[in-house]
């Protein structure tokens, strides 16, 4: 196949098949820590990302026409499967293709996968393609694979009616998976988000959790494309409130978090359940209240059980606080971190969404007392 036919969208089209912090993330954007701003109160794993948990993987596929109407990709999450998992939905504006097994057996077999509204079927059907290319007799088992597609809406700045995401595009994020640093902001399913009315997208954060003599991870991936300014509080501070220009250039609406928790502690279905639900807690304390319009929808799943046993081990219910609290504090950092990458993207129409700006951040973080 050659690059055109790769593509599907004319020579004017540029993809990023993005590794860690590759392109198209701009130097000058960074994440919330190298603010000097501390969310929360536990430690992050190494990398402050869903890739600190053991047997995670992300990888994405970017697509930018410039000149053009097409912002969107693929973000990939690639957990060591079949693993313990759960869904939640806060408010249910929205779609995640594929979790219907999941919900029957308490299993994920296969990837996670978001993109925009209009991609779901292509990336399900690249997904389905990718995992028979690893294993010709996927689907002779008694677990049923499956992998799983969320999206948020893109149509501000991206062309959702040309439907350009194609299955190869998801095969191709879906063989970009890494462990390590994950790249946030605009690339992957998120280039073409806004949260709180500033340019937003991907964004992923970590927590270690203490519980007696053992320490696991959790850590959550976010595609944040919700929220009205006003809203907007980074930790605890009335920012939205602050800041009431570089509002997007011909209005719109972004109403959509889609999210994936993964953790190494050993929870059961019904633990994890109980998990997705402290997401809504995280976007909560940055502000947003799921409006009307919403598709909130989360899953968490735990690698601590790489098959299915025969006897179940699981982590007392004593411990589970911990975890709670993790999910939250990533949670809210995933999301203000995918706010401090993403820098001002002008797409479909001529529209423009503005980045977040981190100096005027800074002095409003210093006005508050959360910074020196």
């Amino acid at each position: 196949m050659d690059r055109r036919t790769f593509l599907g969208l004319g020579l004017s089209a540029a993809v990023w098949p993005t590794l860690g912090r590759a392109a198209p993330v701009r130097p000058e954007r960074v994440r919330l820590r190298e603010l000097g701003i501390v969310i929360g109160e536990l430690a992050t794993g190494p990398y402050n990302s869903i890739t600190d948990v053991e047997g995670v993987q992300v990888g994405h596929l970017t697509l930018i026409e410039e000149g053009g109407p097409v912002r969107t990709g693929v973000t990939a999450i690639v957990p060591r499967t079949p693993a313990f998992a759960a869904d939640f939905t806060l408010n249910g504006n929205g779609e995640l293709m594929g979790v219907g097994s999941m919900r029957r057996t308490g299993l994920l077999a296969g990837p996670v996968l978001f993109t925009n509204t209009s991609s779901v079927g292509a990336v399900y059907d690249g997904a389905v393609e990718w995992m028979l290319a690893r294993d010709p007799d996927l689907f002779k088992s008694d677990l049923q694979p499956a992998p799983i597609v969320g999206e948020t809406w893109a149509a501000f700045l991206h062309d959702e009616v040309g439907r350009h995401v194609r299955p190869e595009h998801a095969v191709a994020a879906l063989d970009a998976v890494r462990d390590g640093p994950v790249a946030e902001g605009c690339v992957g399913g998120g280039t073409g988000m806004r949260a709180y009315s500033f340019k937003a997208g991907i964004g992923t954060a970590s927590r270690k959790i203490p519980c007696g003599d053992q320490v696991y991870t959790v850590g959550v991936l976010v595609q944040a494309n919700f929220g009205r300014r006003p809203q907007l509080r980074v930790d605890g501070v009335p920012v939205g409130r602050e800041i009431t220009d570089l509002m997007p250039a011909r209005g719109g609406k972004s109403k959509s978090l889609i999210a994936a928790v993964a953790t190494d502690a050993p929870l059961i279905p019904i633990q994890l359940q109980r998990v997705c639900k402290r997401v809504a807690l995280g976007m909560a304390r940055t502000g947003a209240i799921s409006t009307q319009g919403s598709g909130d929808l989360w899953l968490a799943f735990s690698t601590a059980s790489p098959e299915p046993p025969d006897a179940l081990t699981m982590l007392s219910d004593r411990w589970i606080s911990g975890v709670f609290q993790g999910v939250i504090e990533a949670t809210e950092e995933a999301i203000l971190n995918s706010l401090t990458t993403a820098h001002t993207m002008t797409g479909r129409g001529g529209n423009t969404i503005h980045a977040l700006p981190l100096d005027r951040l800074l002095e409003i973080m210093r006005a508050y007392g959360r910074l020196k």
